[in-house]
């Protein structure tokens, strides 16, 4: 007798697995069995509230005013010193590449460009709604790891346990920030943790057990199309099962690079709990636990008015974002500040993979570092341009310590976001030139296809 769907799905879903096993098979599902196994690392920094590109432009290099961006401009970025907020990165300085002229209209401006930002297409304001693939996913994709991919972040809520606001697999399917660091913690690292994290792992290790032999049974019920499409379902679980006993081996590995839950990963502070999210990045990364991040800092239309108190500063960044100053600091002063605390964060990231043998050199090595704005460059958006941030060539892949510049907005030579993106799915050996939306006012002869020539290696 062959089921109906939803007689499948009633009989998936018995057991008191089915909470913990539905969006989990739905995500090991949507990678495929046949992505290409990859070893670079590709980390996606996105901070709120607009990033103005004066705040990253190195110190010597002058800008004409739009229209008088006419040409493409490259230089290496060494021949200059960094500005304010890059200067945690000094020690860096011939890694970092900072990429200016891009656009990204397509996407829409506003306070937060929610999915699109990773996405480069259109986006539904104010709702968790992706019209698409983000960046970070596809490049998981190409690089898959025990956890495909890890989202980690802050909202302006210290209450929020879990938001969706930038990732996707695809259309209407969005996946999840971790945004309590504690959670995350037992989430990543449950197999070695203490007292209820490790006890959810077990829980979870036993209902995976538990389920394996109804869903057998299930399995010979079924014929025809539905068999097909149950098995798939299984091979997935299967999966599932499999990384929970990789989660059992790597045990000593996880103990090693696993970091120490303090007082910060439990702190209603933005600043403690980004900082123990920067810390969970590097242990999951160093642990093998994955090969690609994106930690969110007060990013989406929902969750961008973030107060960094740990800084000394009380006004929230949309205060901040309206031109608002707080003691003898003007609003560009203490975003500033804020910034550099992130490339602080950056910095020491950047020092854990660096101290991590792996090859002829470091984990840093084949690691890409992308840090960007959710809402491009402002904090009211119009996305005429997109400052970025990358840091790292991926493995000798890209070019790295350089200054580029597009020119502006619908002139000859400019590019959307797109290529950038595309010239990253190029580095990680998953090659695409459409990335994306195409952006519909640009101008024919504007090219939105294919990789960024001057950053590919």
């Amino acid at each position: 007798m062959q089921l109906k769907r939803r007689d499948i799905l009633k009989g998936i879903t018995l057991g008191a697995g089915a909470t913990v096993l539905t969006p989990l098979v739905r995500q090991l599902e949507a990678y495929g069995a046949d992505a290409a196994v990859g070893h670079r690392r590709f980390v996606f920094v996105v901070e709120g509230n607009g990033l103005p590109w004066q705040q990253i432009q190195p110190i010597g290099i002058d800008r004409g005013k739009n229209y008088e961006r006419t040409k493409k401009v490259e230089l290496a970025i060494t021949d200059y010193e960094l500005p304010k907020s890059l200067e945690p990165l000094a020690k860096y300085h011939d890694r970092v590449s900072v990429i200016q002229g891009l656009s990204g209209r397509v996407c829409g401006g506003g306070h937060s460009n929610d999915f699109g930002a990773l996405g480069a297409c259109a986006v539904q304001h104010g709702a968790a709604v992706p019209k698409g693939e983000t960046i970070d996913v596809a490049l998981a994709r190409a690089n898959p790891g025990l956890f495909p991919i890890i989202g980690l972040g802050i909202s302006d809520r210290p209450e929020h346990t879990t938001i969706y606001n930038c990732s996707a697999l695809a259309a209407n399917k969005s996946l999840p920030t971790q945004c309590r660091p504690d959670l995350a913690y037992n989430s990543l690292f449950g197999s070695i943790a203490e007292g209820a994290g490790r006890e959810a792992f077990a829980a979870q290790s036993n209902v995976l057990d538990f389920l394996a032999g109804d869903l057998k049974k299930l399995e010979n019920r079924l014929s025809g199309f539905e068999r097909e499409r149950f098995q798939q379902y299984v091979g997935a679980f299967e999966s599932l099962r499999d990384r929970q006993s990789r989660l059992n081996e790597i045990e000593n590995t996880l103990r090693e690079h696993a970091p120490v839950v303090g007082d910060k990963y439990r702190s209603d502070v933005e600043t403690d709990r980004l900082d123990a999210h920067f810390d969970l990045a590097a242990a999951s990364l160093i642990g093998g636990l994955t090969n690609v991040v994106t930690i969110a800092s007060g990013v989406g239309s929902l969750f961008f008015s973030v107060r960094f108190g740990g800084l000394g500063i009380q006004i929230s960044k949309h205060g901040i974002g309206h031109g608002g100053g707080e003691g003898g600091k003007s609003a560009g002063e203490l975003a500033t500040i804020i910034r550099r605390f992130h490339f602080e964060l950056i910095a020491r990231l950047m020092d854990k993979l660096n101290a991590m043998p792996e090859g002829n050199g470091s984990m840093l090595d084949n690691t890409v570092i992308v840090y960007l704005s959710d809402a491009a460059e402002g904090h009211h958006a119009r996305c005429w341009e997109w400052p970025f941030v990358v840091i790292g060539d991926g493995g000798g892949k890209l070019k790295r310590g350089r200054y580029l510049e597009y020119p502006y907005y619908n002139l000859a030579g400019h590019r959307p976001i797109n290529c950038l993106y595309n010239t990253l799915l190029h580095a990680a050996g998953a090659p695409r030139d459409d990335f994306g939306m195409a952006d519909p006012m640009l101008d024919k002869d504007v090219e939105q296809t294919g990789p960024l020539a001057e950053l590919l290696a």
